[in-house]
């Protein structure tokens, strides 16, 4: 069973986030039949789901069907969203995801002004969500990058769950169910940038996580925002005949020998972060 799937119900988004690699593919959004039909095909393949590879998933009107219907198949579901639409959640929270992960970087990387208001809204989201069991994840994927205002957000974090917080290898834990997340900014795989120095490259895509981009199309990992690598679509295909594909087995009998097969792969900054996780 693979471990990690990110289904990308809507490609739009609210933000132009400086870290995001955007996507020129034609904007669209995830009906719910289509939604139904994809994660049937998923069904027994997956544990966890995750709403989001690129967009935001909180603009999609069918998002607290989607959470029960996916909860109701068999799978965890997981939400990231840069928490800017959070006040108007009530419908998410009574659905009850298992996971939210908000990405509190998504606000200086959009120089937007009243951090104040942006707090506000994440934590009286996050202690509602925590209460009913929901694990919150408040991400600081920025450090080495924009990072400059992460301490002002963490001190208006602190007028919410008071410190002293727990520390933990990546970040804290700053309540019940509530948890801060640090992570390195990385570079995501382009097409234009320079290939990897380090001919030594490891991965996990298709070994515990796959994506599927709005219009069907799997590809091997969360980051492959544009279908660079697409394997297959999932409207037309079973999700066993993708995965047995040629392109999909060199991909991971490569990793499998530290070897990255695919250009965009030896274009990734992610693999850097892998590797010394690896160490």
């Amino acid at each position: 069973m693979i471990t990690r799937c990110y289904l990308e119900i809507t490609n739009i988004c609210n933000l132009d986030c400086l870290f995001c690699p955007k996507t020129s593919r034609p904007k669209r959004s995830l009906s719910p039949d289509e939604f139904d039909e994809l994660t049937s095909r998923l069904q027994g393949k997956v544990k966890f789901l995750y709403f989001h590879l690129m967009g935001e998933p909180l603009l999609h009107a069918h998002l607290p069907e989607f959470i029960v219907m996916a909860r109701n198949k068999g799978f965890i579901p997981v939400l990231t969203t840069n928490g800017t639409l959070l006040s108007r959640a009530q419908a998410v929270l009574d659905a009850l995801p298992h996971k939210v992960q908000i990405s509190l970087h998504s606000h200086e990387g959009n120089g937007k002004e009243n951090p104040e208001q942006y707090i506000d809204d994440v934590m009286r989201f996050s202690l509602a969500a925590a209460s009913k069991g929901v694990i919150i994840v408040l991400r600081l994927w920025n450090q080495g990058g924009y990072d400059k205002d992460n301490e002002r957000l963490l001190s208006l974090v602190s007028n919410y769950v008071p410190v002293p917080w727990t520390q933990r290898h990546d970040g804290w834990r700053v309540a019940e169910n509530i948890y801060i997340e640090y992570g390195r900014m990385f570079e995501w795989p382009d097409g234009d940038r320079a290939e990897n120095a380090d001919e030594e490259a490891f991965c996990y895509a298709l070994r515990n996580q796959i994506g599927v981009l709005v219009d069907g199309t799997v590809v091997p990992c969360c980051l492959d925002s544009a279908g660079a690598i697409g394997l297959g679509n999932l409207f037309e295909q079973q999700l066993d005949e993708i995965l047995a594909s040629p392109r999909a087995k060199a991909i991971y009998d490569g990793f499998t020998k530290h070897t990255a097969v695919e250009p965009l792969c030896r274009r990734c900054g992610y693999a850097n972060v892998i590797k010394k996780l690896l160490k």
